[in-house]
């Protein structure tokens, strides 16, 4: 329908980020509104085929958006955080994946009706899971750190093997079935692999030293990092299709695990670019589905073969894999549900597709709906049980968003524990261990001791169950370092800290809105006079609006000097006073106030 690739590329940057958008406005897994739209605009609407309508440049741009993306997740697989888990994911990536191979291909030949052939092709590219699904699966579920670095880790590992085994079993079919292949070229392609790995490893070094060494301007950093990953992913890739992914995944682990000090500034600009492409390749790869694969998909044979996928072999692969390994019971159950497939299942199956159906396998031509059924059967139902589920097994984060305060004192202690009353999951966090003692010994118990800036606290401290944070110590300068870290994470909007101090020396005020949280309550309400009234006897009291109710009336049936909090809704949304935003109140919502005890 629409002529202009440019106008095209408008259209699908607008439904991928309009998509990311809705589901985050209406709490939906991203991956499901991305592909219900995909196929709105394309098989199901008619309005574009970027396939058709990008020609030649379609597949060149899905895979460089492939490595990027695969890439991206990789720079956060650090060690430390698996230090418990080593041996369960090791196990899941290769005894695991060779048995979901095994017995996936069994069941392409026996469920579905296909050859032994291209059961084997398909059996390997189905192991993927892949970081285009599970890491925004894993943003909305919010599970635990434990579940979550399995998930994480498994997808981004398998991710290239799947892509991997399908072209080895390709391979051994020309090899064995076609003669087509001698055992030179077998070799050359266990070289090629170990070439791309090599290559990862070699670039990711060579990046770390150029970076440590001062020689690449900051400006520069992430472009040339950008460059090069395209290079780390082409250049194997011509050399033997699909070990370019390989070759990006171990570039990848190796920056994360090199401590460089520029890794998060380059993390935080790929994730930001991670979610522009995924938003953009769903809705390109559902869009170029032709009507035909959506009728296939209905196919009883694929239905079934789906369900065994779903059912029995996902979970036999990974108990068997695990028995006897760290992981819980209810760790084991989430993570043998927990598998959907995306971009990269889908795209090679389509390359294998094609060529095998050249070589006259006849009955790939259902490969593409078949992946496509698995595809969106797994987006969907683990899309929408993710969260339940680890709720029921106690493996995500538990009731509301909790609230995370540094820095122990005799206003946040207070703050705490009124906030604890109100059912509001609090945690104090101070690197002072009397200072700790001190929230301990006036009754709030929930504390983290440690500097919250330093790298280890990233794998001994699960933030999981806390979207909001109150930079809460006496040094200014301190909070506002504290805010800007963590506003990547928890979003601007939901990082504050106190009112600036004003003094002949300082001229802190002037700090840059971008450079620090949101200012609490109003200008002067400082460290040092909050912590003053409390001493003086002040307390923190909840007042519910009534019909008649609205902030001004509260605020006028208190005493003058009483301080307005926060406001927390009827659907237990939290909103802070600060010095630019006053929030309304209705009729039934609390607002939390500091007033004198009299």
């Amino acid at each position: 329908m629409f002529e202009s690739s440019l106008f095209l590329i408008m259209i699908i940057g607008i439904l991928g980020i309009g998509s990311q958008w809705i589901s985050w406005k209406f709490n939906l897994p991203a991956i499901v509104v991305m592909s219900v739209t995909g196929l709105l605009a394309g098989p199901i609407l008619g309005l574009l085929n970027p396939h058709e309508q990008f020609g030649n440049l379609y597949k060149p741009m899905i895979s460089i958006a492939v490595a990027i993306i695969l890439f991206e997740g990789s720079l956060k697989l650090v060690f430390r955080e698996i230090k418990d888990l080593g041996h369960s994911i090791y196990r899941i990536v290769t005894f695991g994946a060779l048995l979901a191979w095994i017995t996936g291909s069994f069941a392409a030949h026996f469920i579905a009706g296909l050859s032994w052939a291209v059961s084997f092709v398909i059996g390997g590219l189905l192991i993927v899971t892949g970081p285009t699904v599970i890491l925004p699966l894993l943003r909305q579920a919010k599970l635990k750190a434990r579940p979550a670095a399995i998930l994480k880790w498994e997808a981004i590992i398998v991710d290239p093997l799947g892509a991997l085994l399908a072209v080895f079993s390709y391979e051994i079919i020309r090899f064995f079935v076609l003669e087509q292949v001698t055992i030179n070229q077998l070799v050359l392609f266990f070289l090629a692999s170990l070439f791309a790995v090599l290559l990862g490893w070699i670039l990711g070094k060579f990046i770390a030293q150029m970076f440590e060494k001062g020689q690449i301007p900051e400006f520069l950093k992430s472009p040339i990092v950008f460059a090069v990953v395209i290079f780390c992913f082409t250049i194997p890739n011509e050399i033997m299709h699909e070990t370019g992914l390989l070759s990006v995944t171990a570039m990848g682990i190796t920056l994360a695990n090199l401590n460089i000090s520029s890794i998060n500034d380059i993390r935080h600009f790929k994730e930001n670019i991670s979610v522009m492409l995924v938003s953009a390749i769903f809705i390109m790869l559902t869009a170029s589905l032709s009507f035909e694969t959506l009728v296939n998909v209905f196919n009883l044979k694929i239905l079934a073969f789906v369900f065994i996928m779903l059912f029995f072999i996902r979970p036999l692969s990974i108990w068997l894999s695990t028995f006897h390994t760290e992981l819980t019971t209810q760790e084991k159950v989430l993570v043998s549900w927990i598998a959907p497939r995306g971009i990269v299942a889908l795209t090679v199956s389509g390359y294998f597709s094609s060529i095998l159906i050249s070589e006259g396998f006849t009955d790939a031509t259902i490969l593409v709906p078949l992946t496509f059924s698995l595809v969106f059967a797994t987006v969907v139902l683990h899309g929408f049980s993710m969260r339940w589920l680890g709720q029921k097994l106690g493996l995500a984060a538990e009731g509301e968003p909790g609230i995370l305060i540094v820095g122990s004192n005799y206003f946040t202690v207070e703050l705490a524990k009124s906030l604890t009353n109100l059912d509001i999951p609090v945690l104090i966090s101070d690197s002072s261990w009397s200072k700790l003692q001190f929230a301990k010994q006036h009754g709030f118990k929930k504390t983290y001791y440690g500097e919250l800036l330093a790298q280890k606290t990233e794998h001994r401290l699960d933030l999981t169950s806390y979207d909001i944070l109150i930079a809460a110590t006496e040094l200014d300068a301190y909070n506002a370092l504290v805010c800007n870290n963590f506003i990547p994470e928890m979003g601007r909007n939901n990082v504050f800290q106190l009112s600036l101090r004003e003094s002949d020396k300082d001229n802190l005020s002037e700090l840059a809105h971008t450079s620090r949280g949101l200012i609490l309550f109003s200008k002067g309400i400082t460290w040092e006079h909050l912590n003053k009234l409390i001493e003086r006897g002040y307390v923190f009291r909840s007042v519910q609006l009534t019909e008649d109710d609205r902030n001004e009336v509260v605020e006028n049936d208190q005493p003058e000097d009483s301080i307005k909090i926060l406001l927390l809704k009827k659907s237990g949304k939290i909103s802070f006073f600060t010095l630019h935003d006053q929030p309304q109140g209705e009729p039934g919502d609390s607002v939390l106030i500091l007033t004198p005890s009299y």
